[in-house]
């Protein structure tokens, strides 16, 4: 069989979990997670990291780009000019035109901002960014960014950071549904059966952070997650049985003499 590959901005990647680098203790367990999770597509706030937050100064010395495809996200931004400002700073300074678009004007619950989020898309996409954009499992708007030149779509799974899960799995259907780019559920995961569910309905790939940064062991999690994704993506392409209403023998009951019907007391 051929290798299956995710295929997404031009390059080809043999994972198909990303990972995020917010909320580990320190750079050591950052790292380990990452090599445990065989991750290949890493993202970066750009934001945090430019202005020195604590834990983030280094960060971007701190790994191997090399043999990782850097991903700087707008998270924080709250408008699509600052989402298209940052993310040109971003392109500037580490040399990469990808970038996750964050729109996010919602403090409470962290929800992005549809509209903003496809007119940054357009302006950024006809830049000549490879634009991967957070958004929620809308089809219709997934269709107006992948019209706009987006290289995926990333819609949420539950809220960022609560770990809840696949929320709304038939909304995510809809999104998958005839899609012309690689969907990535991203924000909600909680533990790798999530991953596996959204890889078995067809998504591409997962994007997991918080699930694995705030795990009792974050590296014996991450590789948790690679085993969830591996095993979705493979039941995804074996294709499940055809679900039924009543209950089918697991034996066949071909010439099998039928017993007769026990006597059933008044």
């Amino acid at each position: 069989m051929p290798p299956d590959l995710l295929r997404l901005g031009g390059r080809t990647f043999t994972s198909r979990l990303m990972l995020g680098t917010g909320k580990f203790t320190d750079f050591e367990v950052m790292r380990g997670a990452l090599e445990a999770s065989g991750t290949q597509i890493v993202t970066v706030a750009i934001r945090r990291v430019e202005l020195r937050a604590p834990g983030h100064d280094g960060l971007l010395d701190a790994l191997d780009w090399d043999h990782l495809q850097l991903l700087p996200n707008t998270a924080g931004c709250r408008t699509a000019a600052e989402a298209v400002r940052v993310a040109r700073l971003a392109r500037a300074a580490t040399g990469t035109p990808w970038v996750k678009l964050e729109v996010i004007p919602d403090a409470r619950w962290l929800l992005p901002d549809p509209v903003g989020t496809l007119r940054a898309a357009e302006e950024l996409a006809a830049d000549g960014f490879v634009v991967l954009p957070y958004v929620q499992p809308d089809a219709v708007l997934a269709r107006a960014l992948e019209a706009a030149g987006c290289a995926a779509v990333m819609p949420l799974a539950s809220p960022i950071g609560t770990g809840r899960g696949l929320r709304t799995p038939d909304l995510l259907m809809t999104v998958l549904d005839g899609a012309g780019v690689p969907v990535v559920v991203d924000a909600g995961l909680g533990v790798p059966s999530d991953a596996a569910q959204a890889l078995e309905l067809g998504a591409d790939a997962v994007l997991v952070n918080t699930a694995i940064a705030e795990a009792r062991d974050p590296v014996a999690m991450a590789h948790a997650f690679a085993l969830g994704v591996q095993a979705g993506r493979a039941a995804f392409l074996a294709g499940r049985m055809a679900p039924r209403t009543h209950a089918s023998p697991s034996s066949p009951v071909q010439g099998v003499p039928r017993l007769p019907d026990p006597e059933v007391p008044l």
